[in-house]
Parts: C-alpha cells; sequence; structure tokens
C-alpha cells in the first residue's frame, strides 16, 4: 500500500472504520462524478431519439433498453457483489461502459449516425449500472460504523438529487451549442476521474471474497432467492417496497403527463415540476443525513410513507399551479424518509455476505415492477385522467403505511441495535 495513504488512514487492518468520514466521502464522490457524466448521456440519449423521431415507439424501446438488461444481470450481480472485491466489480463495470462509450463516440466521429447504435449503448449502460448498484449499497457497511448508515445514506441521496438538478441544465447547454458525442465525452472523463479516486480508497474485502469460497453460480443464486424468501424481515420489507413502486409509478412517472393535461403544454411548467421534486428530496435527504431519522428505523419509514400518500393525494387534487409545486416538492422530501431506511435496513440486519444478493433481489423488484406498473398505468391513463391515478394510488400508499403499524413483529425489528463485531480481513484491496 502507498506511504501516503497508510499515513492518512492508519492501522488498516485492526479497524476498517480508521478514518470512515474521509474514506465515505472520498467514495461517494468517486460515484457523484461517475453518476454526473452517467446521467448526462442518458439525457442526451433519451432526448436525441425523441427530437430526431419523434416516435412513441422509439421512445418505449429507449426505456426497456434502460430498464430490461439491468433487471436480467440482477440475477448474476449479486451473486458476484457476494463472491468477488466489490470495489473492483464498480471499477469494471464503470470501466467497461466509459469503454464501450469511446468507441461509440469513435463511430459517430466517423460519420455514423445511427440510433441502433445509441439503443445498444443504452442497454450496456444498463448492464454497468445493474453490476454497479448491488456492489454500491454492500460495500457501504465495509466503511461506514452501523450507527452512522442512516445518516450516511440519507447525504447520499442529496448528494444524487444535486446530480439530478445539474445533469438536465448541463445537457440543454451541450447540446444547444455541441454534438451529442461532446456529452459523452463528458462521461467518458468522469468516469476516468472516479475510478482513479476509487482505486485511491483503501476499502477492506468482504469475508467470503477474501476467503475465496468456492461455490457453483446457481447454488448462490438459490440460497439468495430462498434467503430473501423465507426471511422473516426481509419477506414484509420487500412486500412493502414493491407496493411502493407500483404506486408511487404515476406521481412519480406520469406527473408529466398530469402537467400538460391539468395546467398546459408549457416546457417552464415541466421543468419548475422537475426542479421542485429534486429540490424537495434534496432537503429531505438532507435531514435524514443530519437528523438520522427516528431509532427506529421503521418508524421512519412510515412517517415517510404516511406523508408522501398524503402530498400525492394532494397534488392530484389540485388546479392550481403553484400549489401543485409546493406540493411534488413535499413529495420530493418524503422519498428519502422511505428509501434510506429501507437501504440501512437491509445493511444492518443482513449478514455481510449475503448483502449482495440481497441489494441485487431489491434492484430485481424495481426493475420488474415499475416497467410493469407503466405498462398498466400508461395506457390507462389514455382512458381516466391521470390525477384520478394519482389520487387513488395516493390513498393506496397511505393504507400501506397505516398497515405497517399492524405488524407489531415487523415494526419491532425496526429498532436499531448493534450487531456483534465480525472477523476483520487481514488484507487491503
Amino acid at each position: 500500500m502507498d506511504s501516503t495513504l497508510q499515513t492518512t488512514i492508519p492501522n488498516q487492518n485492526s479497524n476498517p472504520y480508521a478514518n470512515w468520514k474521509s474514506k465515505t466521502a472520498l467514495f461517494f464522490g468517486s460515484q457523484a462524478i461517475s453518476l454526473f457524466g452517467s446521467s448526462l448521456v442518458l439525457y442526451a440519449i433519451i432526448w436525441y431519439i425523441t427530437l430526431t423521431t419523434t416516435s412513441g415507439v422509439m421512445t418505449t424501446l429507449i426505456i426497456l433498453c434502460s430498464f430490461v438488461p439491468q433487471l436480467v444481470i440482477s440475477f448474476f450481480s449479486g451473486v458476484w457483489a457476494d463472491k468477488y472485491n466489490r470495489k473492483m466489480l464498480i471499477i469494471l463495470a464503470d470501466g467497461g461502459i466509459a469503454l464501450a462509450t469511446l468507441a461509440l463516440i469513435v463511430y459517430m466521429l466517423a460519420g455514423n449516425e445511427s440510433i441502433a447504435a445509441l439503443l445498444f449503448i443504452a442497454a450496456v449502460r444498463s448492464v454497468g449500472a445493474g453490476i454497479q448498484m448491488p456492489a454500491v449499497n454492500a460495500i457501504i457497511p465495509q466503511i461506514v460504523p452501523q450507527e452512522h448508515l442512516i445518516r450516511v445514506n440519507g447525504i447520499n441521496g442529496s448528494l444524487q438529487s444535486i446530480v439530478n438538478l445539474a445533469t438536465p441544465a448541463v445537457a440543454g447547454a451541450i447540446f444547444i451549442y455541441g454534438e451529442i458525442y461532446n456529452i459523452m465525452m463528458i462521461d467518458v472523463i468522469t468516469a476516468v476521474i472516479g475510478i482513479g479516486i476509487l482505486f485511491l480508497i483503501p476499502i477492506p474485502k468482504h469475508k467470503r471474497a477474501e476467503t475465496k469460497v468456492e461455490t457453483n453460480y446457481f447454488t448462490d443464486l438459490k440460497e439468495g432467492f430462498k434467503y430473501s424468501a423465507n426471511h422473516s424481515f426481509l419477506k414484509p420489507l420487500f412486500t412493502i417496497y414493491g407496493l411502493f413502486t407500483i404506486l408511487c409509478v404515476p406521481a412519480c412517472f406520469l406527473n408529466i403527463l398530469m402537467v400538460t393535461q391539468v395546467f398546459g403544454e408549457n416546457y417552464l411548467y415541466l421543468t419548475l415540476n422537475e426542479i421542485s421534486f429534486f429540490i424537495g428530496m434534496l432537503l429531505g435527504g438532507f435531514i435524514i443525513g443530519t437528523w438520522g431519522g427516528f431509532k427506529n428505523r421503521i418508524k421512519t419509514m412510515f412517517v415517510g410513507l404516511l406523508a408522501f400518500g398524503i402530498f400525492t393525494f394532494g397534488f392530484g387534487l389540485t388546479q392550481t399551479l403553484w400549489i401543485y409545486l409546493i406540493l411534488m416538492a413535499f413529495v420530493g422530501l418524503f422519498m428519502p424518509f422511505v428509501n434510506s431506511p429501507i437501504t440501512s435496513l437491509i445493511q444492518e440486519k443482513i449478514e455481510p455476505e449475503m448483502q449482495g444478493r440481497v441489494f441485487s433481489m431489491m434492484q430485481i423488484v424495481f426493475t420488474f415492477l415499475a416497467p410493469l406498473a407503466m405498462l398498466f398505468f400508461g395506457p390507462l391513463a389514455d382512458i381516466v385522467p391521470v390525477q384520478t391515478l394519482v389520487v387513488y394510488c395516493g390513498i393506496g400508499i397511505i393504507l400501506t403505511a397505516i398497515a405497517i403499524v399492524f405488524n407489531k413483529k415487523f415494526w419491532k425489528q425496526g429498532k436499531f441495535t448493534a450487531k456483534k463485531t465480525e472477523d476483520l480481513p487481514e488484507s487491503m484491496s
């Protein structure tokens, strides 16, 4: 290990949480930089295809290319995250995406403009994201002490909201003055910077990767499914997460259509709609990051679900734009109250050697149910006003929150209790 790093972060072998704040800041910084470039390209591809083809079929194809590969790779990525070095998985996935993007840049500079190539690169990026996400979520407890996990996840949510606020404006500005491959080049550069930072962070291998356990892939996959399906805590947690994923689709994915139906076709209104939601998410992540939520994580999630449902119900009824924007900001604000406790509970309660597969199951739940719900609510929105769908789904989320209170066993399991210290790894990645 480099002597400078040894001086900055001493005694890593005896304490993997030494200087955890600096390591966490560097890790989230690397991921935020990489996410910024990735988000730019995502906006660029969607906008380019939409403006070039003006085809609903092509827009549907780009959405499918962004979701389906991630769903498929999730059946593999959780096993990899539990079997191999998680830091190297993140680096390889990010590096693979950057190389594929660079190849596309060269292809386009040669005078080729192909929608099929853009769809392919979207699919490649989806695969990379599917590999990264379980590894990222599972690696956080390796560098962050348990008692700080929910705060750290809240701060990470705020960082992601900042990126989501900045990228549409940056992408739009570049599109006005340049070509799509300029945005792609930025993504390559941010990936190199992110990978470079990640290489410098000493992160211990998790126990299973350290001992190089040799197991059959399908045995590991089956074990992950069986573990998640039979776990007394994960079953209700995934049920709630699945219901929330389905019921929030009209509010989170069809709100653009609702703004158009209720307030008229105005790009300013659509921009304000996006900004209000992400500002709310930014503030919500900041609150969770500084406060840490209730000691009982389930209570924090309950408050988040209840408030999310109430404000969703509210903006589904409003006919006034400024009231709608305020209510949408509150919907965004309470999103981290739901997501951060769920992530933290898995990180706190699930054995380190199983976390990759459990987060992979969580990813499968989202990437399967969200498009499925879109296939249901999207066509239905042509028959029933989006406002009506939002109101009923808001009621559904409120009822989901209330149901948590009646599951006493699940409620009690939300109280944070520090796990017994695990055997620490002997070597560092």
